[in-house]
């Protein structure tokens, strides 16, 4: 479909409940690679719907971008530990469709999410990226974010130990 080297218009907008199917589609697709999500199985849709109720387009953005009326990317502002103190705090997820990667979309994504924090009252990002997710790694530190922390193993997927790796950027103002 779009494939390395296919030019793609930047723009995102504001996800929909009504594009809830097409972000869990592109969730679901990451979960067989054990690379992205310690999900083991795919989720539902409806098991799904909290958790977009939970994004504020003011303070915990959701957002999908998409190109011939088909969403390739989303990323998410996700409260942080869920308690007051951590407002300022809020923590990234990223993800591209399979015929997207490599395309920017990532790098898109991320730079306007740093661009837009301090709009969303935000000064610190944080992405939670296993150890192994090498690309994700590489994608965050390409923005100046830092380990900020190191959970040896505390994953297990397929028998197999996973560490995850907690990733911090700090906005300056």
């Amino acid at each position: 479909m779009f494939g390395t080297g296919i030019s793609l218009e930047r723009s995102h907008r504001t996800a929909t409940l009504a594009d809830l199917p097409r972000i869990v589609e592109i969730y679901n697709a990451t979960v067989p690679s054990r690379q992205v999500t310690a999900d083991l199985e795919p989720v539902t849709v409806e098991s799904r719907i909290q958790w977009f109720h939970a994004h504020r387009p003011d303070t915990r953005p959701l957002w999908v971008v998409e190109a011939n009326d088909e969403i390739l990317a989303w990323l998410s502002f996700s409260d942080f530990y869920g308690r007051p103190g951590y407002n300022r705090t809020a923590e990234l997820s990223v993800y591209v469709d399979a015929s997207a990667r490599r395309t920017g979309l990532g790098t898109y994504l991320l730079s306007e999410a740093i661009r837009c924090a301090p709009c969303l009252n935000l000064d610190r990002l944080l992405a939670f990226v296993f150890g192994h997710n090498e690309p994700s790694l590489a994608l965050f530190q390409k923005f100046g974010f830092q380990q900020w922390g190191f959970l040896p193993g505390v994953g297990l997927l397929d028998n197999i130990d996973r560490d995850l790796v907690i990733l911090g950027f700090k906005i300056e103002t």
